[in-house]
């Protein structure tokens, strides 16, 4: 079966490589639902707020893109994130998460923003002094298989099965949440 591109064109945008996956760069996140209070059962599921850049991270065989919630590219400014994803064992995957910057015991958000930079040689010294790390809490392809139409539960599942084949990175971690 051939697989087509979300935009069913194949066409891919200003700043991105072209990836052999279904869905192209730039994509929209998914998004939670906002609510007045909590939703009462158990049939819900709750993630921490990460204090970060949202990112959806492509990979096509050696080829990462990673975008911003608002579509833009920042691959270059994440060179460390770079190498931790092409260290997973899966050679193709859409992911979505947080990407954030440890310091001190906590995140700091102005350690990202300064990550925003335009010049290479800067974007690498802070890389180095201050690595970021992505936390994943959704998996929008895996295995040949578009997911992103998929509920949240199956979604989940999908997520924690490529975490338990991906191999280890201290850099990407699963982020939790209620069964």
């Amino acid at each position: 079966a051939e697989e087509k591109t979300a935009d069913g064109q194949g066409t891919t945008a200003p700043g991105f490589p072209k990836l052999d996956l279904p869905i192209q760069p730039p994509f929209p996140p998914m998004e939670a639902k906002r609510a007045d209070k909590i939703p009462a059962g158990d049939h819900w599921q709750f993630e921490p707020k990460w204090d970060g850049f949202r990112a959806i991270v492509f990979r096509s065989d050696d080829t990462i893109a990673i975008q911003s919630k608002a579509g833009q590219p920042l691959t270059r400014y994440f060179p460390e994130l770079v190498d931790a994803f092409l260290a997973l064992k899966p050679k193709k995957f859409i992911l979505d998460g947080e990407i954030v910057v440890p310091v001190g015991g906590h995140l700091s958000f102005d350690d990202l923003l300064q990550r925003i930079h335009p010049a290479e040689s800067r974007v690498r010294k802070l890389a180095a002094e201050s690595p970021s790390n992505y936390f994943v809490f959704d998996i929008l392809y895996a295995k040949g298989k578009a997911l992103n139409a998929r509920p949240i539960e199956e979604r989940r599942e999908k997520l924690e099965a490529f975490f338990a084949s991906a191999g280890a990175t201290e850099r990407v971690h699963l982020s939790p949440a209620t069964a």
